[in-house]
């Protein structure tokens, strides 16, 4: 039973939380909308290479980021429970993970950019990725790491300078892809590569900025270790335990987007650009519920530490029904508006036109997509992780991709087809985690 009263009391301070992670987290696809509107002036096949990179670039940062995600949970609930010192041995744990996660992931892509040939995308793209990729790979280390310090800061209810941060670097993001991608202020033209350093310098940047304010900030003086603070190997087991299976959910979700990008592959050049530009819409209005799981991930932990066990339906719930009216609003504006949208993205009107015919499907799963998310959210802040785990391998690789492939492959609908899949993964994720959240919070 849902009391209405309860749920707009924890609603406030749960969007008093959520909004400077939104910004933030929409700030951060805008960095790739940067990067994409910037190649899509260079030509089709530049788009579609980065298209495929930034897919498989995706399914190992989003799977490092559920590998760190223990650091905000466990960071938010000693800080409930008042306990400074835990919060700063979260911190100091989790930045080593994330060190070792980032260079980890490095190698991993930096071995795959050697059989880029292997995936079946056409030979005009395949012949001008390799540079790229590697630069957008060597990114991932000063990506998670940044990651670690932001969702730190979260957690004790400090996002706003990380938000600052972020939009600070979509600017720098924006300018040097100016400068390096046509050649600006005297320097050569290097196109599509050109925007690959322009995105390795610019998350670099924003992580020197932010452990610099996390060191030096004195309103954080309480929450600083001294230099000499040893390992505590419980601290990285506990912090595996969740974020494993957390990154192992978030790799069954982004693994089908991958495997997508790849099936648009084999489909040509033009419906893999058109993935890319439709998907990177849907990704900017997916920061807004991602924006709100964070929030209510880190609120649920800590009103576990603070013992307010009543309140932790009314906080889960009421960030359900927000982020599914949200997504209801750009779910209208996709089908409303998506060839006016597409077409700022790319002046080649094939690639426009059967992007903005994908986001009418993407119309529908906006609502799926917000539910699900903020569903896993809140379970995570409940430590809740392996049945949800279960339940996203079924939606997605059960149900979402062989059934893309079905009708993509087997029917008329081609690329819409693919979607239409993931549509239905998404759904299905929605209704099961909804579920999960509703039986496991209903004793409160």
């Amino acid at each position: 039973m849902f009391k209405s009263s309860a749920i707009f009391r924890e609603l406030r301070p749960t969007l008093a939380l959520a909004f400077p992670i939104i910004v933030g987290q929409v700030s951060q696809t805008l960095i790739g909308l940067t990067d994409n509107a910037f190649i899509g002036r260079v030509g089709t096949v530049p788009l579609a290479a980065s298209a495929f990179t930034h897919g498989v670039f995706g399914v190992i940062y989003t799977v490092g980021i559920g590998l760190l995600l223990g650091a905000g949970v466990f960071a938010a609930r000693d800080h409930g429970a008042g306990d400074e010192a835990g919060c700063a041995a979260w911190l100091r744990h989790g930045r080593a993970l994330a060190l070792g996660a980032g260079l980890g992931a490095f190698g991993l892509l930096a071995a795959l950019s050697t059989q880029l040939h292997r995936f079946g995308q056409p030979p005009e793209v395949t012949a001008i990725m390799p540079a790229y990729f590697l630069l957008i790979s060597a990114s991932i280390v000063p990506t998670l790491f940044f990651q670690v310090q932001r969702q730190f800061a979260e957690s004790i209810g400090r996002p706003w300078v990380p938000m600052g941060i972020i939009l600070a670097d979509v600017g720098l993001n924006a300018f040097l892809n100016w400068v390096l991608v046509f050649g600006h202020l005297g320097l050569p033209a290097l196109g599509l590569v050109g925007s690959g350093w322009a995105t390795l310098i610019a998350r670099a940047m924003a992580v020197v900025v932010i452990a610099v304010w996390l060191r030096r900030s004195p309103d954080l003086a309480p929450l600083r270790e001294a230099p000499w603070a040893g390992w505590e190997r419980a601290r990285f087991v506990r912090l595996l335990r969740l974020g494993v299976p957390a990154a192992v959910m978030l790799l069954f979700e982004t693994g089908a987007f991958a495997v997508s990008a790849v099936m648009m592959g084999w489909l040509g050049t033009v419906p893999l650009a058109a993935h890319q530009v439709a998907l990177g819409c849907a990704a900017l209005t997916f920061m807004f519920p991602l924006g709100l799981s964070l929030a209510v991930s880190m609120r649920i932990s800590k009103a576990l530490g603070e013992g307010r066990h009543a309140a932790l339906r009314p906080i889960g719930f009421g960030a359900l029904f927000l982020g599914l009216g949200l997504m209801l609003c750009f779910g209208l504006i996709f089908a409303v508006a998506g060839r006016q949208i597409t077409a700022a993205f790319t002046p080649a009107a094939d690639v426009a036109s059967l992007a903005a015919r994908l986001l009418l499907v993407a119309a529908v799963f906006q609502l799926f997509d917000g539910g699900q998310v903020i569903s896993v959210g809140a379970l995570r802040g409940l430590h809740d992780v392996r049945v949800p785990t279960a339940l996203t391998f079924v939606a997605y690789w059960v149900i979402a991709l062989p059934l893309g492939y079905l009708l993509a492959f087997k029917t008329s609908l081609g690329p819409l087809g693919i979607w239409t899949g993931l549509a239905a993964g998404l759904g299905c994720a929605a209704g099961l985690l909804g579920w999960r959240l509703h039986r496991q919070t209903r004793a409160h």
